[in-house]
């Protein structure tokens, strides 16, 4: 496993370390004083409106600064495994969490299961009829020629998720073929926000974020396991502010913020 800033880099290769400077460079410009360092958060992606405002939030009250990098849940704990230079992880389900924890890079006594979430079937189509979602159900047909969005069902929790549901309900060999893999569940929104795939399988939040699909159906809670987003702070973390940060992720105010996007506060 690759150790520090500097050896992940090597590590990235030439491409990633074309980004990691740019993105270095970008921050320098508006870097915090000498001597503090910003609060490094990995999240899901589909976390980023909810947490951009508890960010901000965070920045309002305390003064210090944060860096949050959004994507797959899978994809970020794999570069957390490389060396990437994080300071709080949050997945998007256990499973992922449990990946790091077995290989001792997060802190387990600061982990905790923070929210919950739904996933939804939504359209492009403002005038998309209603769908209920229920054994039987011929999603096939009303993909028609279209493909059906979600995140990488291998890989990605929603489409993880999605897929369960699919077989709980004994979909799946119905679509299986017609399945259009993202590597985020915001990728899959937007796969469907453009009109390029007319059903997609989201999360709830997700479909509120984006005014461009309409939730059409539902998935019935006992069709999938449990959707529970955890947070840890890595055991490579050397911030003096990781403790306070996870501690104002998990206030009232926080709460308030996540509930305002959709999500169930757990704790």
């Amino acid at each position: 496993m690759f150790k520090g800033r500097r050896e992940w880099l090597k590590g990235f290769g030439l491409t990633g370390l074309v980004l990691a400077l740019g993105m270095t460079f970008a921050g320098a410009l508006g870097a915090p004083a000498q001597g503090e360092e910003k609060v490094t958060i990995f999240a899901a992606a589909s976390l980023k409106n909810a947490l951009d405002a508890i960010n901000a939030n965070w920045k309002e009250e305390s003064g210090k600064e944060t860096t949050a990098s959004y994507a797959a849940s899978s994809a970020l704990a794999k570069q957390i495994e490389q060396g990437a230079p994080a300071d709080i992880f949050i997945s998007a389900d256990l499973a992922w969490m449990d990946y790091l924890a077995e290989k001792k890079l997060i802190k387990a006594d600061t982990r905790s299961n923070l929210l919950g979430n739904r996933i939804v079937l939504v359209s492009a189509k403002t005038d998309a009829d209603p769908v209920e979602i229920k054994p039987g159900l011929d999603l096939a047909i009303l993909l028609g020629d279209g493909r059906l969005a979600m995140g990488a069902v291998d890989s990605v929790p929603a489409g993880k998720y999605g897929k369960a549901a699919l077989e709980k309900l004994g979909i799946w060999p119905t679509v299986a073929e017609k399945v259009a893999g993202a590597e985020s569940v915001r990728a899959a929104l937007l796969l469907v926000s453009r009109g390029e795939a007319p059903y997609g399988i989201v999360y709830k939040t997700d479909a509120a974020a984006d005014p461009g699909v309409k939730v059409v159906g539902t998935f019935p809670e006992d069709s999938h396991p449990p959707i529970i987003y955890p947070i840890a702070i890595t055991t490579d973390s050397k911030n003096a502010d990781a403790d306070a940060y996870l501690e104002f992720v998990k206030s009232p105010k926080a709460a308030a913020l996540f509930e305002t996007q959709g999500f169930i506060v757990l704790e």
